[in-house]
């Protein structure tokens, strides 16, 4: 790991440690039996209605890194429930959350208050390199994880993954090089085909560049491009044409979104003639 992303993991390593002094392993395990069962994200994006259809995981997004405040009235007026409302009534098939507060100013809490506007699954979008972020991310109500493999080992990948699978957590296991797709490409459907899912960032985390294209040239090194997720750097309806031309039918988009003054009218305006506001 090298530039930004090195720094984040540092500063979530830190901020896992806190928490567990906070909130002890067994409160939140008290918390999760009391808890609603998650809703499906796997099933909701692999189903496709259509043979052109898109699914749209649509992400809810105060700030990045190199960017600051996406936009400038967040800083006194962000209402993620809002986003989610016309995101859903856009056509998204599931809702992507970021919770990371240092570097993206986010907050766990958005996850329940998006659940409570709209019926989507909600993918909790943060950096997670313990096992006890599981145990959290389901206590806060998320359907979803991301687990990046730039910043898990082999071994805790795979115990992070079981682990998943145990709390009913779909996971989005995403990669950007293709040595860790090599690495990753066993372990897509472990330990349960309708638990995983296999993203390809095209944002190099170390350098922040976008890059479409590297979904497309590293579609090839899949077998099996159903549960496959193109993320970042989808901005028009060409470009979920291309993707689907090599078989890659779910997205994940979200700043192209939140710059917008209307997030779900660019959303339905991505999806076109599929998704079009109610």
């Amino acid at each position: 790991m090298v530039g930004i992303l090195k720094r984040i993991v540092e500063h979530t390593r830190r901020e896992v440690e806190r928490a567990k002094a906070r909130v002890p392993l067994a409160e939140l395990e008290a918390m999760v039996a009391q808890g609603d069962p998650p809703r499906n994200l796997f099933a909701a994006v692999t189903q496709h209605p259509t043979r052109v259809h898109t699914s749209v995981v649509a992400e809810i997004k105060r700030a990045s890194p190199s960017a600051g405040l996406i936009r400038g009235e967040f800083e006194d007026d962000f209402q993620p429930e809002r986003i989610a409302e016309r995101y859903c009534a856009a056509g998204a098939s599931a809702i992507s959350c970021l919770t990371e507060r240092e570097f993206f100013r986010g907050d766990p809490a958005y996850i329940e208050r998006i659940k409570s506007a709209v019926p989507l699954p909600v993918l909790r979008k943060d950096f997670l390199i313990d096992p006890y972020q599981l145990w959290e991310s389901r206590a806060i109500g998320a359907d979803a994880v991301l687990l990046i493999a730039e910043c898990l080992t082999e071994a805790r990948l795979i115990d992070m993954m079981i682990l998943a699978h145990q709390l009913r957590l779909t996971v989005l296991l995403e990669v950007h090089t293709m040595e860790n797709l090599l690495a990753v490409r066993p372990y897509v459907g472990f330990p349960h085909p309708s638990y995983t899912l296999l993203g390809i960032n095209n944002r190099d985390l170390s350098t922040m560049k976008v890059d479409l294209t590297h979904t497309l040239r590293l579609a090839d090194m899949v077998e099996s491009r159903q549960t496959l997720v193109s993320e970042s750097g989808i901005r028009s309806p060409a470009d979920l044409r291309r993707l689907r031309g090599v078989g890659v039918r779910i997205v994940l988009v979200g700043e192209h979104l939140m710059r917008a003054e209307d997030p779900g009218a660019a959303l339905a305006q991505l999806l076109g003639e599929e998704g079009p506001l109610s």
